[in-house]
């Protein structure tokens, strides 16, 4: 189940915003006048998510020092559409 809270809760009830994040390992979403405002989670839930990403950027940073091809935006864009939609991007 989702943990939403005011993020006036992050400066009134900080202890309690860490100890729910740590203990569940589950996100707080904050609210600010009911919209959403900010997540909060552990650095390990973070980790998670970026690693991989972080791991891909920089095999791409290799691959690119290591070779003269350069692709353009349309160029990159395009082939992600493609392989999202698995048909020709528009």
């Amino acid at each position: 189940m989702l943990n939403i809270r005011p993020v006036s809760d992050l400066r009134n009830k900080y202890p309690e915003i860490e100890e729910a994040v740590l203990k569940s390992g589950e996100p707080v979403f904050l609210t600010k006048n009911g919209y959403g405002s900010m997540v909060v989670m552990s650095l390990e839930q973070y980790s998670a998510l970026t690693d991989g990403i972080e791991l891909a950027l920089d095999e791409a940073d290799r691959a690119a020092v290591s070779s003269d091809v350069r692709y353009s935006a349309d160029e990159v864009f395009g082939r992600v559409r493609k392989n999202i939609y698995g048909r020709k991007a528009l």
